[in-house]
């Protein structure tokens, strides 16, 4: 793993190697070191394009050490916020641990909303059409085929709704709970 094939490598691997080695890491896969370059040369592309800006906005025709200076130090101060201090998080932690929680009104367990307020109670649809004074024999698949294609389906609803005027059918919905004993 670590310390294979030393003479075929490229010198910023070597360098990635001997900081591993330096921070005590002596076993690790090889790919740990590719990841370490790109992750290396993408932030150095960042930096150095940064650095570009700046000197492009203060009209110089080359990159300077003052431009790679404010590059590094605006994405240090973008990229890695210190978190506060102890003592704040101590007085933030007090302050807010003043406020009693509030009593639990529910027992044990997830407390959970009124039946009415939930989507998984039961509810169900039910299409009951109104009896008919003539009973006319039902449309089979083979007649719905025969139909003309070029109608369109709404004109075949129509049609069908003003030749049976007494059987529009009728929605009823209710759901399927309990109702509390009065």
């Amino acid at each position: 793993m670590a310390g294979e094939g030393e003479e075929d490598v490229p010198r910023d691997a070597k360098i990635v190697k001997s900081l591993l080695k330096s921070m005590g890491v002596e076993d690790y896969e090889p790919r740990v070191i590719h990841q370490f370059l790109e992750l290396w040369y993408r932030y150095v592309v960042e930096v150095l394009t940064d650095a570009q800006v700046y000197s492009e906005h203060a009209s110089k025709s080359n990159i300077d050490c003052d431009d790679v200076k404010l590059a590094i130090q605006s994405k240090v101060n973008f990229s890695f916020s210190q978190p506060p201090p102890r003592e704040v998080l101590l007085e933030l932690a007090a302050s807010r641990n003043k406020i009693p929680l509030p009593k639990s009104i529910a027992g044990p367990g997830v407390p959970l909303p009124p039946d009415q307020d939930t989507l998984l109670s039961p509810n169900y649809q039910l299409v009951i059409p109104r009896k008919s004074a003539s009973t006319e024999p039902e449309e089979t698949e083979d007649d719905e085929e025969m139909t003309d294609p070029a109608q369109s389906s709404q004109e075949q609803q129509q049609q069908q709704t003003s030749e049976l005027p007494g059987q529009t059918p009728q929605r009823v919905s209710f759901p399927l709970s309990r109702r509390p004993n009065k």
